[in-house]
């Protein structure tokens, strides 16, 4: 167990407090971030863990954070997925051709290298796979990619396609119109629709029909044309359905299909279109697959460890099937 000391001068107890947060609820986050133990007696820190050296960067780049501002929850995490990127850093010729989209909040860049390589294969390929665990950004980012496009003129729009699977056959007896009857299943691409282009315009854009929603089940028999097309939670489509999304696309569009093999909704007697398209695809040009692992995570820092713990289990899981 490493150990590293770590002390803050001239005394600035105001800032030190920010630093901490109430009842040092932001050193007890860096804690479980990083598997590490925190005592502090003043100005002065002292840390326990292997990753005791990361906490001291995390430590500090709050404590600059904290001049002028307080932190809050969000800061801390944030900053915490930040200091895990740099753990394994891009190089300076990745730094240099890592894309960059403009959002209504400006530059958006991928904060792993991973998410970087995302971006670029999806603005390289007319067809993209965004495959991984919860949190890593495949939906966000693709979002901000076909907002980016929309805003450029590259496309002249942006369909939004999410299976309903928990709605089943009942999806017919929800209330409201179409939209509305979908609304849950696509609301993680509102969001994400609503940080990038602000609420204003993404309802402007949906009267003029230049953002379009459908569940899966609709797209059958159409033929999409110069559009930016993202179907999420692809883990929950069949194979039947998987062939028949990709059919769809048109001249002059994109698609890219987000999913976590590893949280399929469909019922046990249903195979999932996700699983074998890769076998399928994986040799054709223009199609790629991109894979994010647990260290991409964008949440909660325990988003991480929840990852690993459960893939540790299921790949003890499946030696005990095989022995």
């Amino acid at each position: 167990m490493h150990t590293e000391n770590l002390s803050f001068n001239p005394i600035d107890n105001e800032r030190l407090a920010r630093l901490c947060g109430p009842l040092d609820e932001n050193l007890r986050q860096i804690e479980t971030a990083l598997d590490v133990v925190i005592h502090r007696r003043g100005e002065a820190f002292r840390i326990k863990g292997e990753l005791a050296r990361e906490a001291v960067t995390a430590l500090t780049r709050f404590y600059l954070l904290a001049e002028k501002q307080d932190l809050e929850v969000d800061d801390i995490q944030l900053g915490l997925v930040e200091v895990r990127r740099h753990q394994q850093p891009l190089s300076a010729a990745d730094e240099a051709s890592a894309p960059v989209l403009q959002t209504r909040r400006g530059e958006l860049r991928g904060r792993t290298p991973r998410q970087s390589g995302y971006i670029k294969a999806i603005l390289e390929h007319d067809v993209t796979f965004g495959l991984g665990p919860a949190g890593t950004g495949k939906t966000y980012l693709a979002v901000a990619c076909a907002v980016d496009a929309i805003e450029r003129d590259a496309v002249k729009r942006i369909v939004l396609v999410r299976p309903a699977v928990e709605a089943g056959e009942k999806l017919g007896f929800l209330p409201g119109d179409l939209a509305q009857k979908v609304d849950p299943y696509l609301r993680p691409l509102y969001d994400a629709l609503y940080d990038l282009l602000g609420f204003d315009k993404v309802t402007r854009y949906f009267e003029k029909n230049l953002i379009e929603i459908a569940p899966l089940a609709y797209m059958r028999g159409r033929t999409l044309n110069s559009a930016f097309i993202i179907l999420d939670e692809a883990q929950n489509t069949t194979p039947e359905q998987m062939k028949m999304f990709l059919t769809r696309i048109g001249f002059g569009s994109k698609a890219v299909i987000t999913g976590d093999q590893s949280q399929v909704d469909l019922a046990r007697h249903q195979k999932s279109g996700l699983a074998e398209v890769e076998r399928i695809l994986g040799h054709v040009r223009g199609i790629h697959f991109h894979r994010f692992q647990s260290d991409d995570v964008v949440r909660h820092p325990l988003v991480q460890k929840i990852v690993d713990a459960y893939d540790a289990y299921q790949g003890s899981t499946d030696e005990n099937r095989q022995a």
